[in-house]
């Protein structure tokens, strides 16, 4: 998978690397050339200097093949305008964004912004959401500590129960979507094909949940 990760400070060069370890393509951008010049030789993408909002930037970094975009500027309202020209204008399927300010939550959920809290959020978490689009994050709880995921059920899953996803202190199926129509499941639940499930996670527990769903 190819992705951009705007601004190459501390979070956003870890991002690049643990994305680089999982095998995808990773294009860095930034205005300061200070930034792109200190960034880790062993990085093997590609970095481009200038700015994130300049339509020319981005499409030289390949905007228009990307599977997703990191907004990780100092700036939480530079955040928000990128991810939002990424989602709206380039259609980027994936995109968050590092949230510094935590008052500044509910703007970006107001927005339909996955946001990224510094103290809670790790670039192996980052890159979780930007790799796995099979899990959809929904709604964020706790500073990120908890995610509503939602995805398919797949033939893996279908016949199996809701409570063989429940794993108590860390993971719980909350809705499931059929027909048209969501409800609250029971336990004995059983998935069909074509139901949406939503589940909420401990993000702690979000590596179990993709292996449970052989989604790793």
């Amino acid at each position: 998978m190819k992705f951009l990760i705007v601004g190459c400070g501390g979070m956003g060069s870890e991002l690049a690397r643990v994305l680089e370890r999982g095998g995808h393509d990773v294009t860095l951008v930034d205005r300061d050339h200070a930034a792109v010049e200190a960034l880790d030789p062993s990085l093997r993408g590609r970095a481009v200097v200038g700015s994130g909002f300049d339509r020319e930037i981005l499409a030289q970094a390949g905007i228009g093949l990307a599977d997703g975009l990191a907004a990780m500027t100092t700036s939480d309202e530079t955040n928000v305008i990128l991810a939002r020209l990424a989602r709206h204008v380039f259609h980027v399927p994936r995109v968050v964004a590092r949230l510094h300010d935590p008052r500044n939550a509910a703007l970006y959920r107001r927005l339909g912004i996955q946001a990224a809290a510094p103290v809670s959020w790790t670039a192996n978490r980052l890159a979780d959401l930007l790799s796995y689009s099979e899990l959809d994050a929904v709604a964020s709880l706790g500073g990120g500590q908890v995610e509503v995921v939602q995805f398919g059920v797949t033939a893996l899953l279908e016949g199996r129960t809701a409570e063989s996803l429940c794993v108590p202190g860390e993971m719980h199926v909350v809705a499931v979507t059929r027909g048209g129509q969501t409800g609250i499941p029971t336990p004995k639940t059983i998935f069909q094909s074509g139901d949406k499930v939503h589940l909420a996670v401990s993000t702690a527990s979000a590596r179990r949940l993709r292996a449970m769903l052989e989604l790793t």
